[in-house]
């Protein structure tokens, strides 16, 4: 078992290293306030739980071998990805139309009670995480290779998730404490501008991407 372990950690560790989707969400959230950012990183594996539950009882299978459901999936995940990213560049346009204007870019950053501010992380963290077919994709097809078969594969599929969705915790909470820093960077208004202008795009770009996958 030690020796499927520390491979199967060090796939779960590419994996995380690897940007896509949940990173640059994790990011921009820890770049607007930290809260926001780890809210995000537990809607992450929040939904990461789920398509965890999802392989445990079967559903992933049916979701793979179902073009239907995959690509139903598929597009959705698509669809929310480029909605951030449109929402992102409309921000930076407002930013842009505070600074024609003469008013401060960067008094916002901070605005809204935090309640609500780690809602919307945790949402924009789970959703992004739930609709990407890869993450289901994942515990269907690479944690298998690291269930033993002379024991119960529900149980090692749960233990090895639980395994997953913890070593992100710390990955993510850490990238966070980086990430936040850009706070500093983001009250200036023509560094906001670009930010947004940039990681909108990256969003939109991304989402496309994962529309036009096979």
């Amino acid at each position: 078992m030690s020796v499927d372990l520390i491979g199967f950690l060090g796939v779960v560790l590419v994996a995380y290293v690897v940007p896509g989707p949940d990173f640059l969400v994790v990011v921009r959230s820890a770049a607007e306030h930290p809260a926001k950012g780890r809210a995000a990183a537990l809607g992450a594996q929040g939904g990461l739980c789920v398509h965890m539950v999802a392989a445990a009882v079967g559903l992933s299978v049916l979701a793979a071998r179902s073009p239907v459901v995959y690509d139903a999936i598929k597009f959705l995940g698509a669809a929310y990805l480029v909605h951030l990213g449109v929402r992102a560049v409309l921000a930076a346009r407002r930013v842009a139309q505070r600074q024609r204007g003469g008013g401060g870019g960067g008094g916002d950053v901070t605005v809204g009670a935090s309640a609500g501010r780690w809602r919307s992380g945790f949402a924009q963290g789970f959703l992004t995480n739930v609709l990407n077919p890869k993450a289901a994709l994942f515990f269907l097809s690479v944690l298998p290779q690291f269930v033993h078969g002379d024991g119960s594969p529900t149980r090692q599929i749960f233990l090895l998730g639980i395994l997953d969705v913890l070593v992100g915790v710390a990955y993510w909470f850490a990238l966070v404490t980086v990430a936040a820093r850009l706070r500093v960077l983001l009250a200036r208004p023509g560094f906001r501008h670009r930010w947004e202008l940039t990681t909108g795009w990256l969003f939109i770009g991304i989402g496309v991407g994962v529309a036009a996958a096979a």
